[in-house]
């Protein structure tokens, strides 16, 4: 039953069909979509540090960057991890370093608030170990207060605890190169000091002492700091060689390492020192690559820490043919061709859990071959299945189907890179302070999965059964779900339900009641729906937050799917309708995309508009995926 909304002299109707043309307007000629993905200022700041390093430091890409790190600074002098977010120490410390690398003065006002409140917070000494090892780059904190780092690691076997692949693939690129720096613990020369933002206390303690784990790794890093002074010589040109292999070979067809910022910086730098010049083919590579980006707008310039086109089409054609557009269209015949070109043919680090899994699935960028990833490749293949059907389309979605059902976790669920990847060991070593290092299965990635699954008419498969039970399971006593990658009760809710009534469930299961009952509890007063990203933190935020686009739109499709059409969904379609700006657009501030809980968060442009395409099309148009 088609249903009409009106708010405000305006529809559903027509706030869709202006939503879904400025998507149109955004496609590229080549089929894909790209929204920025916004991240935080340690991004540039590092990229200003990384160009230090190996000598390429530019004055005016110094001064665009420095004014871009300058307009994020709040009025206390403070930088944070998302809009609105609680000072962060070792973010505002970054953020000052490159500053005086740009030229501002320490004794400026807004340098002395941002020292001030570093110094408080207990001074560069507790700045995290991630920040720490960027200053001991440059001799502004000794390596031997760093964790140890060696690069023998490289000869731990699969199977043997804190091998290489224990580490989530993000961590693991980042890792690798990270212990190629260790073993050469370089100090070159920065034009600045930062004396001012020491406070003389004790170093961060990650966990207490009386951690019997926290202990025993305390007591190995004592032993390879003495390992450390004298390796074994042989040995460790092995190892140095064998991870200057390995981080080679892992490079993108675009000059990346994951697609992503940290494992790309720090391999530039592991392998300049090794002994690679900047004329170095693959040096030079990622140096170029990084341009690509880079986002110069006006006087400013910053640094996306990845990009999204694949999963950005995927679901700008899901929401395009949800607000009615046919299979037929140009535009979508254009991102689904495009997205075939995409499909991942080669073996990547999965297939070391997964040895005799034939290749298939999709990444999330533009090139990231090594790392197809299950949540992008069940949205690509609900995207293709939504396309005019082709036999080389149904040969590709066999294979990212039959690749994704062999990923799956010993549980029954599906993370997002690997199989298995759940050694909880690996969380307590103590250069982990920074950011989610495993990739265990999650309620997101899995109810995708099982979404997918049963778009295909696997309802009665074990694996789809096995990732049903997992979601049933992982409800949490107030109804909502844990939202790995996105923010975050509302994110893992809205993914949820719509995957477990696809799968069989009725809406009057008792989990989509409890999941209803929870949504209808944490709308705002606007009528929208919005969680603040402490609510990783901090369970009082579950829920709670100022109202935005994305997050409206992730709880309307939760509630469509679950048959609702009162009061509740009203307010929210008006919320939707009312907040509209003339493009078609909505304005979202807010972070609504997670890197690592807790720590890392982002901003995808596009979420503002796809999702809110999609769920008003469900619901003007009274259709589902």
């Amino acid at each position: 039953m088609t249903t009409t909304h009106e708010t405000r002299g305006a529809t559903a109707a027509e706030a869709l069909e202006r939503a879904a043309g400025r998507l149109l307007e955004l496609q590229d000629a080549a089929g894909w979509w790209k929204g920025e993905l916004e991240t935080n200022v340690t991004m540039e700041a590092e990229d200003l540090l990384l160009r230090q390093f190996l000598g390429i430091a530019d004055d005016e890409v110094t001064r665009l960057t420095g004014n871009w790190i300058r307009s994020k600074q709040r009025e206390d002098g403070t930088w944070g991890n998302f809009h609105g977010a609680p000072a962060d120490p070792s973010t505002t410390l970054e953020a000052y370093v490159a500053l005086r690398l740009a030229g501002d003065p320490p004794d400026a006002a807004h340098m002395r608030l941002a020292a001030e409140f570093v110094r408080e917070s207990g001074g560069l000494e507790r700045a995290r170990v991630f920040t720490k090892m960027w200053l001991a780059l440059f001799g502004l904190w000794s390596w031997d207060d760093l964790p140890a780092m060696p690069p023998e690691l490289i000869f731990l076997p699969p199977w043997a605890p804190l091998n290489i692949y224990d580490f989530a693939c993000w961590a693991r690129q980042t890792v690798a190169a990270l212990t190629v720096t260790w073993a050469y613990r370089p100090v070159r020369e920065l034009p600045v000091t930062v004396d001012e933002l020491r406070a003389g206390g004790p170093p961060l303690t990650r966990f207490p002492v009386t951690d019997p784990w926290a202990r025993g790794f305390l007591l190995l890093d004592r032993v390879l700091h003495l390992y450390e002074r004298r390796p074994v010589a042989a040995l460790r040109r092995r190892a140095l060689a064998r991870m200057e292999s390995w981080i080679v070979e892992r490079q993108e067809a675009d000059g990346s390492w994951g697609g992503i910022q940290p494992p790309w910086v720090w391999s530039l730098i592991a392998l300049n020192l090794c002994g690679r010049g900047l004329d170095d083919p693959v040096v030079a590579k990622g140096l170029a690559g990084l341009d690509a980006f880079t986002v110069v707008e006006g006087d400013v310039r910053r640094l996306e820490a990845c990009q999204s086109p694949v999963w950005d089409t995927a679901l700008a054609l899901i929401a395009l043919r949800d607000a009615g557009l046919p299979d037929d269209d140009p535009a979508i015949e254009r991102a689904a061709a495009w997205l075939l070109g995409e499909e991942v043919r080669q073996r990547g680090d999965w297939a070391v859990r997964r040895p005799r899994l034939a290749t298939g699935g999709w990444a999330f960028e533009f090139a990231n071959d090594w790392y197809p990833d299950i949540d992008d490749t069940a949205e690509v293949v609900l995207a293709l299945r939504r396309a005019r059907q082709t036999d080389e389309l149904e040969a590709a979605v066999r294979r990212g189907v039959r690749w994704t059902l062999g990923m799956a976790s010993r549980n029954g669920a599906w993370g997002a890179f690997d199989a298995d990847n759940c050694r909880e060991l690996v969380r307590r070593l103590p250069f982990c302070d920074f950011g989610e290092v495993i990739d265990p299965p999650s309620s997101d990635v899995t109810a995708h999965v099982v979404e997918m699954l049963a778009g295909e008419g696997m309802q009665d498969h074990p694996l789809l059964r096995s990732g049903v039970e997992f979601l049933l399971r992982e409800q949490e006593p107030d109804g909502s779900w844990f939202g790995r990658w996105g923010a975050n009760h509302v994110y893992g809710t809205g993914a949820a339900v719509p995957a477990l009534v696809a799968a069989g469930l009725e809406p009057d299961h008792r989990a989509i009641r409890r999941a209803v009952r929870w949504l209808e509890s944490v709308q705002n007063d606007d009528g929208g729906f919005g969680e603040d990203l402490r609510s990783y933190r901090d369970p009082a935020w579950r829920g709670r937050g100022a109202s935005t686009a994305s997050q409206t739109a992730w709880a309307l499709l939760a509630l469509h799917a679950a048959g609702e059409t009162g009061p509740v969904v009203q307010r929210a379609v008006d919320w939707l309708v009312r907040t509209q700006l003339d493009d078609g657009g909505w304005d979202e501030p807010w972070y609504t995309g997670t890197g690592f809980p807790g720590d890392f968060y982002i901003n995808y442009h596009l979420y503002r508009l796809v999702f809110p395409v999609s769920a008003l099309g469900r619901i003007v148009r009274g259709g589902g995926r």
